[in-house]
């Protein structure tokens, strides 16, 4: 057998297999074009329930078409989502049958205006559909029992952030009604939120929580801290008491002037408790220019110096918390 005819065997031989991968090809082609992953029912036309007009009724003669344009670039208005209003029935997923509004147009009060609804029945609107993850604890929250629905910090048509969000960051969105909170983020030293490592979310849920303070985690502010600070949680064999008590005794998680969001300067935090002690009440006493004296230890100094364990310590002489 010459080459030229082993070639001619070999392609014989490879056209089967190109033939096959050819149909299947013009098979794939034929087919009608399938919904994209995660559209399911959305891709195809749906039949409008009883009362429901659709939100091409909506946009007509140009009635609603700002509220259009900024809603369809919203996560309720993508269509490849089942869940989202858009999937479901567009406008009238959270405004109702329009079907009466249609007929008469002038006439207010026949679809759900959220802005003009007590912030508890928007509320309602909204948990229809988010009862998930953080909002099941919604009801009775701190929030909610002071009438802050959720329109006062989301928009559903023209959010500016995350989220949904009507303020691009969630500073901005807390801080409309915590502004003494707020402040304290100006302060002079570290404050992680102000520098971007953490947000107000990260300790606290502004849907509800089963702890004080709308904290996110445990249910006492200590849990809460040690979610992070694991290192200070303990057990130890010898237990400072404000520890035990509440970190924000000593330290203000908002922001402060002080090193270690201290609220209060070192030796005088301090003395605010320790103030019988082997040591003076305060640095000024008069004490501390006597030499003989275990005063003059805090002159100049802070306690931390020598009493480092402030945690609380392991150590089986560790009662004063020595280093």
């Amino acid at each position: 057998m010459t080459v030229s005819s082993r070639k001619r065997g070999r392609a014989r031989g490879l056209a089967p297999g190109f033939l096959l991968i050819g149909l299947i090809i013009a098979w794939a082609m034929a087919l009608p074009s399938p919904a994209f992953a995660g559209q399911g029912a959305a891709g195809a036309a749906k039949a409008l329930k009883p009362g429901y007009v659709g939100m091409a009724a909506c946009n007509r003669e140009g009635c609603h078409t700002k509220e259009k344009g900024s809603y369809l670039t919203t996560a309720h208005g993508g269509k490849l989502n089942d869940s989202a209003p858009a999937a479901v029935d567009d406008c009238e997923s959270c405004h109702g049958p329009g079907e009466a509004h249609m007929a008469n147009p002038s006439q207010k009060g026949k679809t759900n205006n959220l802005k003009k609804m007590s912030p508890s029945a928007a509320s309602d609107i909204c948990l229809t559909c988010h009862t998930k993850i953080n909002q099941p604890l919604w009801a009775g929250s701190q929030h909610d029992s002071r009438s802050v629905g959720c329109i006062g910090c989301h928009s559903s048509h023209s959010p500016k952030g995350d989220k949904q969000l009507k303020f691009a960051s969630q500073l901005e969105v807390c801080g409309a009604c915590h502004r003494t909170i707020v402040n304290k983020q100006n302060r002079f030293n570290h404050m992680p939120v102000r520098e971007g490592k953490l947000e107000c979310s990260s300790c606290h849920n502004p849907h509800g929580s089963n702890n004080v303070k709308l904290l996110k985690v445990g249910t006492t502010v200590n849990e809460a801290c040690t979610g992070c600070h694991a290192e200070k949680r303990g057990p130890v064999i010898w237990e400072h008491p404000p520890v035990l008590e509440n970190c924000a005794t000593c330290h203000d998680p908002h922001g402060t002037n002080n090193d270690r969001m201290l609220v209060a300067k070192v030796p005088f935090l301090c003395q605010r408790c320790h103030v019988t002690s082997r040591h003076p009440p305060t640095i000024y006493d008069g004490f501390v220019n006597r030499t003989s004296s275990s005063a003059n230890k805090n002159f100049g100094r802070g306690c931390a110096v020598c009493h480092q364990m402030v945690h609380g310590s392991n150590a089986p002489t560790g009662k004063a918390f020595l280093r």
